[in-house]
């Protein structure tokens, strides 16, 4: 689901026309993946040829520039007491201590003017590195 909104730009006296996706509400204790990421998850294991019972593995890792960094991985084994998670046909692997930190987090994939590459958009995340890719969480 999309909008758009019209901005006015009085320095170089135009109308603008920024279309702009409406998130998914998120629940706190599930991560969500856009069909966009899900798509470049499933293009990343046929490329690496990375068997279909590979889930991907989302969690986190003490350091980077604000206390904790992003990670990923594909993990065929199942831990007992992970949580799992299907969405747009890929399955999600989170340990429920990482929940804790990645709760209604929105696993998206960005090929814009900025970069390519997976973006986290943490609801828990009080504080980011200019990169992206590590956070502090109150």
């Amino acid at each position: 689901m999309s909008s758009s909104q019209i901005l006015y730009s009085p320095m170089e006296n135009t109308l603008v026309i920024q279309e702009t996706l409406s998130q998914p509400t998120v629940s706190q204790e599930e991560i969500y993946i856009t069909e966009k990421a899900a798509v470049q998850v499933q293009k990343i294991k046929m490329e690496n040829n990375i068997a279909e019972n590979h889930a991907l593995r989302v969690g986190i890792k003490g350091g980077g520039c604000s206390g904790f960094s992003y990670m990923f991985a594909f993990d065929d084994i199942q831990k007992e007491s992970d949580i799992i998670l299907e969405q747009h046909g890929v399955k999600i692997f989170v340990d429920p201590k990482n929940m804790f930190y990645l709760g209604g987090t929105i696993l998206d994939f960005s090929d814009g003017l900025n970069g390519k590459g997976f973006v986290f958009s943490n609801p828990k995340a009080t504080k980011t590195c200019g990169c992206g890719n590590s956070f502090l969480a109150s």
